[in-house]
C-alpha cells in the first residue's frame, strides 16, 4: 500500500449539457446532463503496483464529491435523477488497470447513496490518453437497465488533462432520457426496478 493518503487533486470541472432542440423538434423541457470530472495525481504512474486498493478508496472520496457537484449542476434533487454513468481517462505513465480500480470495485456505492438509489449497473468507460483526450461517459436509466430512452452518452475533455502521471475520474447524471426518443423499449412507465433490468 502506498504512503500516499489523500489524493492530489489538480482541478475539477463541472460540464452542463442542456438540449433545447433535436433536429425538426423544439422541446417544451430541456433535456439535461450533467458531469463531473477530478483530475488528481496517479500515485502508481510509471511503476507496476498489485495493491491497487488505495484507488478503491480515493474512488470513494472523489465519487462522493464529484455525484454531488453534478446533481448540484442540474438543481434537482437526488432522487430525481434519472441516469448515471461513470468513466476514467488515466495518462500515458498509468495503466487501464488504475482506471478499473477507481470505477468497479467501490464507486457505485457513493453514487447511488448521492442519486437517491439506483438498482441498474452503472455503465463505464476506461481509456489511456493525454492531455486533451476525450472519453464519451456512458449513461443508462439508473434502475432499470432495459429503457431505450436513456442509452446515452456525454462527450467529456479537459484541455490540459490528463499529463502523463494523473488519473481523471468522472461522473455523469442527467434529469430525463434523449431528447423524443422513438425506438420503443422499456417505457420509463414500466420499470419494475427489483433486478435492475426492468
Amino acid at each position: 500500500m502506498s504512503s500516499i493518503e489523500n489524493p492530489k487533486i489538480r482541478t475539477i470541472y463541472t460540464i452542463v449539457e442542456e438540449t433545447h432542440a433535436d433536429g425538426q423538434t423544439v422541446l417544451d423541457t430541456p433535456t439535461r446532463k450533467a458531469a463531473c470530472a477530478a483530475v488528481f495525481k496517479n500515485p502508481y504512474a510509471g511503476v507496476y503496483q498489485a495493491d491497487l486498493s488505495l484507488l478503491y478508496a480515493w474512488s470513494e472520496q472523489i465519487g462522493e464529491m464529484l455525484t454531488q457537484k453534478a446533481v448540484a449542476a442540474l438543481g434537482i434533487d437526488p432522487d430525481k435523477v434519472e441516469s448515471y454513468g461513470k468513466a476514467a481517462i488515466c495518462g500515458l505513465d498509468g495503466e487501464r488497470e488504475h482506471c478499473a480500480a477507481l470505477m468497479h470495485p467501490a464507486l457505485g456505492k457513493p453514487i447511488r447513496a448521492n442519486v437517491g438509489g439506483g438498482k441498474a449497473l452503472l455503465p463505464s468507460a476506461k481509456k489511456l490518453g493525454g492531455p486533451g483526450c476525450a472519453i464519451d461517459l456512458p449513461l443508462g436509466h439508473k434502475d432499470a437497465a432495459y429503457v431505450r430512452s436513456h442509452f446515452d452518452a456525454m462527450e467529456v475533455r479537459i484541455p490540459d488533462a490528463p499529463r502523463a502521471d494523473e488519473l481523471i475520474l468522472i461522473v455523469g447524471v442527467t434529469d430525463s432520457g434523449r431528447p423524443v426518443p422513438r425506438v420503443g423499449g422499456l417505457t420509463t412507465g414500466e420499470i419494475v426496478g427489483e433486478d435492475g433490468l426492468r
